[in-house]
């Protein structure tokens, strides 16, 4: 199976754009995490048709709120239909399971010991002081732990959370995170 872990930056805020729909912001940088090549890389928003054919091979992407937000932001800037690939949204799968949300920071610190290098109002602020190199290092850092917990709930069947002082565990179904999907055309390469 073809997988790629990938998250994304912006270039500014829900306030900014204002509306809370993901669409209305701008992408700064995706970090993407290639199973096949064992590389990671990313792409300034005027760098993205380079990443498009990554994509379109990939059976599955995988992110930490992906569904939610990273696809459909991603879909703005895409001439086919990302929603017909395969998606697996930790976050996702994590609310399906405990019932309520938990940030990617919190379950890396407490399953990986693995610390966050910021947050993504950093990254926005990053952007606006021209500091690409920070955001392509946090960003990929991001991609790095969501991999680390993607390879870590498919061995354990289960991920760690803080509650208070205590380190809880959420069981999670990954009997199907790997069958491969019936087709992930997307129609947009022209052949």
């Amino acid at each position: 199976m073809k997988k790629l872990v990938f998250d994304i930056e912006t270039k500014n805020t829900f306030q900014e754009a204002g509306s809370n729909d993901p669409a209305m912001l701008d992408i700064s940088l995706v970090g993407v995490y290639d199973y096949e090549t064992d590389t990671y890389s990313s792409y300034l928003q005027e760098e993205l048709p380079k990443l498009w054919p990554l994509i379109e091979k990939a059976d599955m992407l995988i992110g930490f709120n992906s569904d939610h937000f990273d696809i459909p932001l991603l879909n703005k800037y895409y001439n086919g239909d990302l929603n017909k690939i395969k998606s697996l949204d930790l976050l996702k799968e994590i609310k399906n399971s405990l019932g309520r949300r938990i940030g990617l920071g919190h379950i890396a610190q407490a399953t990986l010991n693995a610390a966050k290098g910021g947050h993504g109002l950093e990254a926005i602020t990053w952007w606006k002081n021209g500091e690409i190199d920070k955001i392509r290092k946090y960003c990929l850092q991001d991609v790095k732990i969501t991999k680390d917990l993607y390879e870590y709930a498919l061995k354990n069947g289960k991920i760690s959370y803080p509650e208070g002082t205590k380190i809880l565990e959420v069981k999670l179904d990954t009997s199907k995170w790997e069958e491969l999907p019936v087709s992930v055309m997307t129609f947009s390469l022209p052949f």
